[in-house]
């Protein structure tokens, strides 16, 4: 019987694509140090001829009519899946996407945007970006995308980018809808490069604790980091806390280097070896005092934080520098190298693993399949992982489990399976009701019109540090929201809207923040319900002593 919560079969399944789609990512830049790349040559027997002669029988006397392109793309695809789940081709008209998230940068009109009631609206247009230029304002509805019409005709998210996104220089016209003008706005927006963030947000939780949450890591990751880590200094911080928690990878080097700011000397950082790649290590530089090698340091992570963010986790584990809080990581620790093909696309192969300065490998089990391999995420909740840890490392729930020693405490520590945290935060179990799910997915819509609506309630705030003190989401505003939620649920359960509501206003000032002050308002205001994050600021508020940080285990 699967007593899996809804929540978790939606969520879980768009968790491990991001996993695959950035995760397998991880090193995508090594290849220009790792030789012996394999070629057609190491198809030999006359295997490569066999299979263009069974296509080549199919397409000619097959019983119906076949795409010759997709019956190849899946044969890639499944070959590419029994090896193992993160080596993938990526077609020719996939590849800009897929790269464009790590490469820090896409072109376009500078907009993050949301389908809201079949119409696209601005959420925020981009700082610095050609729509903020033009005066393109939070709450714009695009109505026309170059004379043709997008608004109630059922366009996707996909068909919106395709006709936003184009070469830089190029020129789109919009026709947008403000909320209080009659008429159509026209704009003529010329297209460039816009920043792809990865630093959502950095602020101080007090006069000495920084915290910045980082989303993935790109190829401008380190240097947001840094930015924002020196700004955080100039303004008294002297401890710190780095938000993990659903970041699914990225570059290698971005993790490498943000560790080098946080751990001293020469210290290994992370090692890559395969079955054709020699060992190569990462250190530490040791020519500089990094910026933040002392301080207390605590990193966030859950299920979704995957490789890049398991190498510096693990890192920091491993040096004992640092306490990690919350739940084990996904286990994603396999290098690709990116080989580009004649058609346009591309193949990325797994060559390496990645380990540890202790020697772990991360990478979770894979031997029993692709539908396995993605399902492990459910089973950690069914097994009771996520919602207590006793069972952790038991045999039942991790065979896969080797113990390591930590290099300064010697601690016990784990690997083959993800990075257990030294302090484990359980799931909160009460946003996998299906009636909570609903809640919680129509908030933005919500908070969206009411901000739009109900500027002028806001138009006199003097910041957010103000907001965050004095501002309360009243009894009023709480009721417009049921009555919303009823018109689109068509039924309302008074007793968990009661049991949330505290809870519920929370998340509706974040939101409201968050069309103010972007990510950085949201989260900021989100640690007034946000338990993992309020058990670090606990922990880490107090000296580091027995009761604050791990033990050391000399088992």
């Amino acid at each position: 019987m699967n007593t899996t919560p809804a929540k978790w079969n939606v969520y879980m399944p768009l968790l491990f694509a991001v996993v695959m789609v950035i995760g397998m990512q991880l090193g995508f830049k090594l290849y220009e140090n790792l030789k012996g790349k394999p070629t057609m040559s190491a198809f030999k027997g006359g295997n490569l001829s066999e299979l263009q002669e069974i296509l080549s029988l199919v397409d000619s006397r097959y019983v119906d009519t076949i795409n010759n392109n997709e019956l190849l793309e899946h044969v890639i695809e499944q070959t590419l899946q029994d090896l193992d789940p993160h080596s993938a081709y990526i077609p020719p008209d996939e590849l800009q996407e897929v790269n464009e998230s790590l490469e820090g940068n896409f072109v376009g009109i500078g907009i993050e945007f949301a389908l809201v009631n079949d119409t696209v609206v601005v959420v925020t247009p981009i700082s610095g970006g050609p729509s903020e230029k033009l005066g393109i304002m939070a709450g714009d509805k695009i109505i026309e995308i170059n004379d043709s019409l997008v608004a109630g005709i059922g366009i996707t998210n996909k068909a919106v980018m395709n006709s936003l996104r184009g070469e830089r220089g190029t020129e789109v016209a919009v026709s947008i809808l403000r909320p209080g003008v009659k008429e159509l706005i026209d704009y003529t927006i010329v297209r460039d490069d816009i920043p792809i963030v990865s630093v959502d947000a950095a602020f101080m939780m007090d006069n000495q604790v920084g915290y910045i949450k980082i989303n993935r890591f790109s190829a401008n990751t380190y240097n947001e980091f840094m930015d924002n880590l020196l700004k955080l200094k100039e303004q008294g911080m002297t401890k710190l806390m780095i938000d993990l928690r659903q970041n699914p990878g990225g570059y290698l080097n971005a993790a490498v280097s943000i560790a080098d700011e946080l751990i001293d000397g020469s210290k290994l950082l992370v090692y890559t070896q395969g079955r054709t790649y020699a060992r190569k290590d990462y250190n530490a530089t040791g020519r500089r005092v990094g910026n933040f090698e002392t301080g207390d340091l605590v990193l966030l992570i859950d299920e979704g934080s995957a490789s890049a963010s398991e190498i510096l986790a693990g890192a920091i584990q491993d040096w004992d520098r640092g306490t990690l809080i919350g739940r084990r990581t996904f286990g994603k620790g396999l290098v690709q190298e990116q080989y580009n093909l004649s058609n346009g696309g591309a193949l990325r192969l797994t060559v390496a693993r990645y380990y540890t300065p202790t020697g772990r490998s991360i990478q979770k089990p894979y031997e029993n399949g692709y539908d396995a391999y993605e399902e492990e995420l459910n089973q950690r909740l069914e097994d009771g992982e996520l919602l207590g840890n006793d069972s952790i490392h038991s045999k039942k729930q991790r065979t896969d489990t080797i113990a390591f020693k930590t290099l300064v405490e010697g601690r016990t520590v784990y690997g083959g399976g993800g990075i257990s945290p030294d302090v484990f935060i359980p799931l909160d179990t009460a946003g996998l009701e299906n009636f909570t799910i609903k809640v919680r997915s129509l908030l933005p819509e919500f908070v969206y019109n009411y901000y739009s609506n109900n500027k002028q309630e806001f138009a006199n705030n003097t910041g957010l540090k103000t907001f965050k003190q004095n501002y309360t989401v009243s009894n009023a505003m709480y009721a417009q929201f049921t009555a919303f939620l009823k018109k689109k649920i068509g039924f309302i359960d008074d007793k968990l809207m009661k049991q949330n509501e505290q809870e519920l206003k929370s998340y509706m000032k974040a939101y409201i923040a968050k069309q103010i002050w972007n990510y950085q308002g949201f989260y900021s205001v989100t640690q007034e319900v946000d338990k993992t994050l309020q058990e670090a600021y606990k922990r880490i508020t107090n000296p580091l002593s027995a009761e604050s940080k791990p033990a050391a285990n000399k088992q």
